[in-house]
């Protein structure tokens, strides 16, 4: 199992432990102050399970953008119209119906923004358990004056 965990995606493993932590929470808060407990844990596991497609998507279309420099924008912006229009056509679709509670589907999917404050954790927790540490940060090389040496666009080979 932890071989799995280290051969997937360490950002989306991270976003996705903080995403059911975070789940996990707001389902034992809300057994104690909500009446219709299953409408209330249907609709907070399908908004977190809609948060956990949008950081999947959101980590595909940052891959595909850094592959072609020149269509970065392009890329990123296509993505981020997509899931706007997706999320826009699900609360419409649940607001219309009345399926699920709106406002708990919201609270689940914005777990995935709850799962940037709970990073700091989950990224201790996985370095724990993988038996790993950062690494540190070494400084910049200095020149003969004691200057910095910067890294030029030539020898990283960025577009201009």
């Amino acid at each position: 199992m932890i071989q799995f965990l280290k051969k997937t995606d360490r950002t989306l493993l991270e976003m996705h432990t903080g995403m059911l932590l975070f789940g996990l929470i707001c389902q034992i808060v809300g057994a104690f102050i909500t009446r219709n407990q299953v409408r209330y844990a249907e609709s907070l596991w399908f908004g977190i399970l809609f948060a956990v497609v949008g950081s999947i998507h959101m980590a595909r279309t940052l891959d595909r953008a850094l592959i072609d420099p020149s269509r970065t924008a392009k890329v990123l912006t296509g993505g981020y119209v997509l899931r706007y229009i997706a999320v826009a056509a699900i609360f419409i679709a649940i607001s219309l119906t009345g399926v699920l509670n709106p406002l708990i589907v919201f609270l689940g999917y914005m777990s995935m923004k709850v799962t940037a404050y709970l990073q700091p954790l989950t990224h201790k927790f996985y370095n724990r358990l993988f038996h790993e540490t950062d690494p540190v940060p070494q400084p910049l090389p200095e020149d003969e004056e004691g200057e910095r040496e910067d890294i030029s666009r030539e020898e990283v080979s960025l577009p201009d």
